[in-house]
């Protein structure tokens, strides 16, 4: 009776020291991920496109990509890429709102638009003036690249004029891209996640969705 009684005595004690043992791990990976949560975050929205494909702003994003005839689902990609739906996200170098859109190319669009609304620079934290100019700002990039959505992302990244002189030096063949030729990687690497996100996004929505 002895033995059995330390036997059992022995694996209650096995059995604390376990339970013990996975509560300290449980406590440091608690520890480790508030320490951490800051770069867990910013890998989480790294990958934004392939684990949450969001549709907020959709009444925006499909009332100005029905006006500009673009195709929504690329809008929202480029939305998810740039700013995972913030719209007070402001970039390092200044770029704002959902759609992240540099003061030059604000000015751009609204001279191109004619609008005489009075509204400045600061309004492109507002979602539906963001949406309305980013949108403008890819169908013209989509037309002027031949509707080649890889080099319309390239250029809304990494400027039109950088685009042109890549074809012009023959960097890029427009007829035969190839993500490896783009000189920037940065460019490439921005390139590779709006494709990612924008099939993604097709996978996803049905194809009425596209034409509102």
């Amino acid at each position: 009776m002895a033995s059995k009684k330390k036997s059992k005595k022995k694996k209650k004690g096995a059995n604390n020291t376990v339970i013990v043992i996975v509560s300290l791990i449980l406590a440091i990976l608690v520890v480790l991920a508030f320490i951490f949560r800051d770069q867990i975050a910013e890998k989480v929205r790294d990958y934004g496109p392939n684990v949450f494909m969001t549709t907020d702003y959709e009444e925006y994003v499909l009332k100005y990509s029905k006006e500009y005839d673009m195709d929504p689902r690329f809008v929202f990609a480029i939305i998810n890429t740039e700013s995972h739906f913030n719209p007070d996200a402001t970039s390092n170098v200044g770029a704002r709102g959902l759609m992240q859109l540099m003061e030059e190319a604000y000015d751009w669009v609204k001279f191109r638009l004619g609008d005489e609304r009075p509204h400045t620079f600061d309004d492109m934290y507002d979602p539906e003036l963001n949406i309305q100019y980013g949108t403008f700002m890819l169908k013209f990039l989509y037309d002027k690249f031949d509707n080649s959505y890889e080099l319309t992302a390239a250029a809304y990244h990494g400027g039109m004029n950088a685009v042109d002189t890549w074809i012009k030096d023959g960097t890029i063949d427009p007829d035969n891209f190839r993500l490896e030729d783009v000189p920037s990687n940065v460019t490439a690497n921005y390139i590779y996640k709006v494709m990612n996100a924008y099939n993604k996004y097709k996978e996803k929505l049905e194809e009425d969705f596209k034409n509102g």
